[in-house]
């Protein structure tokens, strides 16, 4: 995950899969959406708590993204990250812990933090060496709080931190044409993943970015 990219370009795609999935029929489905469009960096976003049923999606996952050359990260399980060769992994908890992790993992490795719509944790996990910060829901959600990173706080970190910064969460057309100068990437998985077809679903979302 690459610094602030230039304002005269668009946003990266950082695609989050599905909360469940069958590993049966996934790994087809994730192959055909990065073959279809450039994507920076894929998330395994599994609400599982199961190792095993962990274990065998991030293998699957993994085998589809590095045949493409696709950086592969999985949400908060660190152990898991290093015991099935993946790149990193997505802190849910702000700064907390991204100092160990990032001990554990090592310098090469991708350690991201998501800090809600939260300037300070934002900038304190930044200062300990997270490669990215996480804000959202960018967009209008009732989900956990309900509290929405607003797109002042995008503004003010694309202007002031280095740290590349993610938007992502009940993101749609209008929300995404708003945050793509302020931006580096737009965290995308629910809003297409839902959607007959993903791929194209995905090509819309793109679209309003120029």
């Amino acid at each position: 995950m690459s610094d602030h990219t230039d304002q005269s370009e668009v946003p990266q795609i950082y695609l989050l899969t599905p909360a469940a999935f069958d590993v049966q029929t996934f790994p087809a489905l994730l192959a055909q959406v990065l073959d279809d469009h450039d994507i920076a960096c894929v998330r395994l976003a599994l609400a599982s708590k199961d190792e095993i049923e962990l274990g065998r999606a991030a293998d699957a996952v993994r085998e589809v993204c590095h045949a493409r050359d696709v950086a592969i990260v999985i949400d908060s399980h660190v152990a898991l990250a290093e015991k099935h060769g993946l790149d990193g992994v997505h802190l849910l908890d702000g700064a907390r812990s991204v100092r160990d992790v990032r001990k554990t993992l090592g310098a090469d490795a991708v350690v991201g933090a998501f800090c809600g719509s939260t300037r300070h944790d934002g900038m304190t996990a930044g200062e300990i060496g997270a490669d990215y910060v996480a804000f959202g829901p960018a967009g209008a959600s009732g989900l956990g709080t309900g509290v929405q990173a607003e797109k002042e706080l995008f503004e003010w970190w694309s202007l002031m931190i280095e740290v590349p910064v993610v938007a992502e969460g009940a993101l749609d057309v209008d929300t995404i044409k708003s945050l793509t100068p302020h931006t580096d990437f737009f965290a995308i998985g629910d809003e297409i993943w839902s959607q007959g077809d993903p791929s194209a679903a995905l090509g819309t979302l793109i679209a309003a970015m120029s």
